[in-house]
């Protein structure tokens, strides 16, 4: 038998473990899992490495169409592929706003033949289009329905009461939801004006914002039965309700950035580059969504890539724009964290890719084994990755970790049995196409 491409000698995460193995791909399937060695096109030496299913962000803004100064579709996946990320979910808040069927349209046309990895789109929910989403949301290449409680960069918002209901209840899509609390944001936005500082941003954007906003939305989702997949939760008080308010249709994400970062350090030391919506918090917030990570409160992790030049971060806050790059270094955070003993491979992987299938749905991926698209992963345990500005291939060029190492390193990026990026090149033209969804 003559392979498309043969990993030999590899470490590759097969029912629930790693186990030393070759493994075989032919026409864009995994065919051969077993210990002997066969000729092929191309050969992966996986000695030393680890093998596992393919990565998923399941939250990035690519900024196109109307912000391609900060990003585009192009530039955005091959982040993603120089970070071991097979696939993105990327949201609504472009310019114009993805929340009408001629704007989701536009966005799945822009997509095609320029993304270096699989690819969802959100369409965004609006108070102009609360009666319309039922119909939306099975567009061809809809992931799920975006809904902003609170506002942050871009245009849409929903803020009113009836039209979060009336959402949850008359759809049938993954919904996610970023949960913070438009009032009460407005009658605290005096505190970031006046004190023209970045330090006073998780004042502003306080715990308590964020926790009624995430109090309503589950509320709404044990009412109607509704999935609901509560985005970057970022302080003690959620995660201590969800822990208890979780059940079957509550699902929960967070960010790396809360689970490397607290105030005041970064902001001392970074200015408004670690600025985002909701907030990075306190050292206390920081500790317990550690916890979270390790006794499985949290279901996904996803980078909440949300680049924005150094010219416009350097704006006087609060005119400064919230968010930062992630994307190409989401999987080297949380690899570190495997390395480091914080948690489990097998957590990792639950959280990187089969949580965000099972809640979103995604057909043709799933564990390693025979049949399966060979869609891949492949990571250097043993070695160690130093993050740097210059490296990452967003257009805003900049990374909050410029200059730190961390543990374990990105090798390998396969999607559909092409290996699209290997040790830091990316050697394929973009070949991403739209993920499918298994929805009834």
């Amino acid at each position: 038998m003559n392979y498309d491409v043969f990993i030999s000698e590899a470490e590759v995460f097969i029912n629930g473990s790693l186990q030393k193995s070759n493994l075989g791909i032919k026409d864009g399937l995994i065919t051969y899992i077993g210990d002997q060695l066969y000729e092929a096109e191309q050969k992966i030496n996986g000695q030393g490495q680890w093998v596992l299913p393919g990565l998923i962000d399941s939250q990035v803004h690519f900024r196109e169409p109307g912000l391609i100064h900060k990003e585009d579709l192009m530039t955005g996946t091959k982040a993603a592929a120089l970070g071991g990320i097979t696939a993105i979910l990327e949201m609504p808040n472009t310019k114009p706003s993805t929340s009408t069927k001629v704007s989701f349209e536009e966005k799945m046309s822009l997509a095609k033949n320029r993304c270096y990895v699989d690819y969802g789109f959100f369409i965004g929910a609006t108070h102009e289009n609360v009666n319309e989403l039922k119909n939306l949301q099975n567009l061809p290449g809809c992931c799920g329905i975006k809904i902003f409680m609170g506002s942050s960069t871009g245009s849409l918002l929903l803020d009113d009461d009836q039209d979060l209901e009336n959402v949850i209840a008359q759809t049938s899509a993954p919904i996610s939801v970023h949960c913070e609390d438009e009032r009460r944001l407005l009658d605290r936005k005096h505190l970031a004006e006046n004190s023209k500082n970045v330090l006073s941003h998780p004042e502003w954007r306080d715990e308590e914002s964020a926790f009624i906003a995430t109090a309503k939305v589950v509320g709404l989702a044990k009412k109607y039965n509704r999935p609901v997949h509560v985005l970057h939760i970022s302080s003690k008080k959620e995660i201590e309700f969800l822990e208890q308010a979780k059940d079957h249709n509550i699902t929960v994400e967070c960010l790396p950035q809360f689970l490397t970062l607290y105030a005041p350090d970064c902001y001392e030391k970074l200015g408004t580059r670690p600025q985002m919506n909701p907030p990075v918090r306190s050292v206390e917030h920081y500790q317990a969504l550690l916890r979270a990570l390790k006794n499985g409160v949290i279901d996904v992790i996803g980078s909440d890539h949300a680049p924005h030049t150094l010219e416009e971060k350097a704006k006087e806050y609060p005119q400064s724009p919230s968010g930062m790059p992630g994307v190409q270094t989401i999987v080297n955070l949380m690899l570190d964290k495997v390395l480091s003993g914080t948690i489990t491979l097998e957590r990792m992987l639950s959280l990187l890719c089969f949580k965000p299938i099972e809640i979103f749905k995604i057909k043709n991926r799933g564990p390693i084994q025979k049949g399966q698209v060979a869609t891949l992963t492949i990571v250097d345990p043993n070695s160690k990755t130093t993050l740097m500005d210059q490296d990452m291939a967003t257009k805003c060029g900049w990374t909050p970790y410029h200059g730190q190492t961390f543990k374990g390193k990105v090798s390998t990026t396969i999607i559909s049995g092409q290996i699209v990026m290997q040790n830091g090149k990316i050697l394929k033209n973009p070949i991403g196409q739209p993920l499918i969804y298994n929805r009834s």
